[in-house]
């Protein structure tokens, strides 16, 4: 196999340059409990109002009616608690996500959902309607684009749309499919841990090692970035993407319920599990300045302190470590090694989030850019650019990464990385195979994301065949396969068989998302099982290559030697051919290497003998000087 790297010019640039320096483009933090939207003006970027009283936050709310127009944003907030099922919040924790995914049943959940079963999560709202979150999504993007052609005077040429660091293949595709939907023309998905480094860098010309604390309503992530000289280079990336501020508020629902004595919440489906949710969501906010907090509950006053509530959310903050102390290995460095950690997201208001942060990375994060706005000033910076406002000496580069590898399964179930995680993107890698067997006439190419090194422990993306390739000996065929990663961490997989010229490709567009478990497991079970999943590939190479030669050599058995082998000779093979049968069957790769290497060395006299054989038939009837003439040509 052979391979090589090739660099893809930044999505959008050569296309932005050719437009018009007046295109109105925004950048849009696309939120799980508030979504904003920026553009810059005068080289500054700022956060444009979502309504006429000013404010910059919109409520990633949507509430739908069954014979009226549906509702956007704070409206649809203040009723959510009175219409439960027919208001969908927090949507953006349900983006290409299955049925069955954990999120769907999770406690305080009302929504009435259309089928346990297919693909993509359905919710059933007034009127029988059924709505998928990309819609859902779609309307409070076309909200804010509404918003932003008011405030401009004329309409959205492009967006740039942030999406949580660890947002996989299906996520990402979702919410580029919600802003098309919306009527945005999508020029970037900008990972926002990055947006929010960019708006710090070109705020502060900051340069050194920063590691980017994200904790919004719904996601975690965690990016180490690197700013020299107006690039930015994402060294390693983390998180979780079912992980937030709604956590708190559940932990602090469920000490309502504890408190008022109870276990479970009653009349949920009327709203009760909203209300209490919105409640917990109110004294949060409160605890933040306050020491306690109090609100009437079941004819009840209860109080929550801070201390109490630091210690019902304690559980959720522990769970943002681990990702933090991977993405540092992944990198190579210590917390001493960092020269700052911004702080992202609403919920890092808390001032138990800022303890857990500074005894975490050894120092006070960094928080005077408004956490809430920064990721969606970065987007429009980011936006800006795409669309050539002009050459910059300040335009910075940025070079993010992959959240997880992503490869070929091989004979047996191995696993080839083609994009290990961590690479930079945009990126392109070509590999080339060939064929097992002869007279092969066809690939079937399954594309996986993973860290395992087997298929069956790693996630299938999709599967494509490339069909009508001319029947060739065994590793004769020549398949260039290419991977290409996209700017918005989209992949896009073509095979090429370099002797017929046939070709296929696939854009994977996986219907449904992993959950936070599954990505969690990933990581952790590549470390757990690292020296077990070695062994294994191990194992596997060593049996698909015994197997290979014990079919060819039973062939050249079968055709020369009865000419070319005296008894004892093909007696010496066949006990070889024996006992590499045996240790194939077996688990130990190193039998399996020892066989293979005794099969070769008792068949070593054999192969040269057929070789001169062959060789001899073809100089026959030619000269020196016509070898010579071939040769010079």
């Amino acid at each position: 196999m052979s391979g090589g790297l090739f660099q893809i010019n930044e999505p959008g640039e050569s296309q932005a340059k050719e437009k018009c320096e007046t295109m109105r483009v925004v950048g849009i933090d696309l939120g799980t409990t508030h979504s904003l939207v920026a553009t810059v003006v005068g080289g500054i970027p700022r956060c444009l109002p979502v309504d006429a009283t000013g404010e910059r936050l919109l409520p990633s709310v949507v509430e739908y009616f069954e014979k009226q127009p549906l509702v956007v944003g704070a409206q649809a907030l203040a009723d959510a608690a009175a219409r439960p099922k027919d208001t969908i919040v927090s949507v953006k924790r349900f983006m290409g996500r299955g049925p069955s995914d954990a999120e769907v049943s999770r406690r305080f959940t009302p929504y009435e959902f259309a089928s346990q079963s297919g693909p993509v999560v359905r919710f059933r709202v007034a009127g029988g309607k059924e709505v998928t979150p990309i819609e859902v999504s779609a309307e409070i993007l076309r909200r804010l684009r509404q918003r932003a052609e008011e405030e401009m005077g004329g309409p959205v040429d492009g967006a740039v749309i942030t999406v949580p660091a660890y947002f996989d293949d299906a996520q990402r595709q979702a919410t580029k499919d919600a802003g098309r939907l919306a009527g945005l023309e999508v020029l970037r998905l900008l990972n926002e841990p990055t947006a929010a480094a960019l708006a710090y860098g070109l705020d502060k010309r900051s340069e050194g090692t920063y590691a980017v604390y994200d904790l919004g309503g719904g996601t975690f992530d965690i990016s180490i970035l690197k700013l020299t000289s107006g690039v930015f280079e994402v060294k390693s990336t983390g998180g979780d993407t079912a992980l937030g501020g709604d956590d708190f508020d559940r932990a602090l629902a469920e000490l309502f319920l504890k408190k008022l004595g109870k276990s479970e919440i009653t009349g949920e489906a009327q709203g009760e599990g909203r209300r209490l949710l919105q409640l917990a969501r109110r004294l949060k906010h409160e605890l933040t300045d306050e020491e306690t907090a109090t609100t009437m509950l079941d004819g009840q006053a209860v109080t929550v302190t801070r201390a109490e509530f630091e210690e019902a959310i304690a559980p959720v903050l522990v769970r943002t470590g681990g990702p933090c102390r991977r993405a540092l290995k992944d990198a190579g460095l210590q917390p001493k090694d960092l020269d700052g950690v911004i702080l992202v997201g609403g919920a890092t208001r808390t001032p138990a989030v800022r303890r857990f942060v500074r005894e975490l990375f050894g120092r006070e994060p960094l928080g005077d850019i408004d956490p809430d706005q920064v990721v969606a000033l970065g987007a429009a910076v980011q936006a800006d650019l795409l669309a050539g406002a002009g050459p910059r000496e300040d335009a910075p580069l940025l070079l993010d990464v992959t959240p997880l590898s992503l490869g070929l399964e091989m004979m047996g179930g191995v696993v080839e990385k083609i994009i290990p995680r961590n690479s930079p993107v945009p990126t392109g890698v070509k590999q080339t195979f060939t064929t097992y067997a002869d007279n092969q006439t066809g690939f079937d190419l399954h594309v996986l994301q993973g860290e395992r090194e087997t298929a069956a422990q790693c996630r299938s993306l999709g599967r494509f065949l490339l069909k009508g390739i001319p029947p060739m000996p065994a590793g004769m065929a020549r398949l260039e396969v290419t991977f290409l990663v996209d700017a918005d961490g989209i992949l896009h997989v073509m095979a090429r068989e370099e002797v017929s010229g046939k070709e296929a490709s696939i854009d994977i567009k996986p219907s449904y998302g992993l959950t936070d478990e599954e990505v969690e497991r990933m990581l952790l079970d590549s470390y757990e099982h690292a020296e077990e999943d070695v062994k294994t590939r191990l194992l596997v190479e060593m049996r698909v290559e015994a197997e290979r030669i014990l079919q060819a050599t039973r062939a050249a058995l079968a055709q020369d030697g009865a000419r070319l082998l005296n008894a004892e000779e093909r007696a010496a093979i066949e006990e070889a051919l024996a006992r590499l049968d045996a240790a194939e069957k077996g688990t130990d790769h190193h039998a399996i290497r020892q066989a293979t290497e005794a099969l070769d060395h008792a068949s070593q006299e054999f192969a040269q003998r057929r070789m001169n054989e062959q060789l001899g038939r073809a100089m026959a009837g030619r000269s020196v000087g016509d070898v010579e003439s071939r040769l010079e040509k």
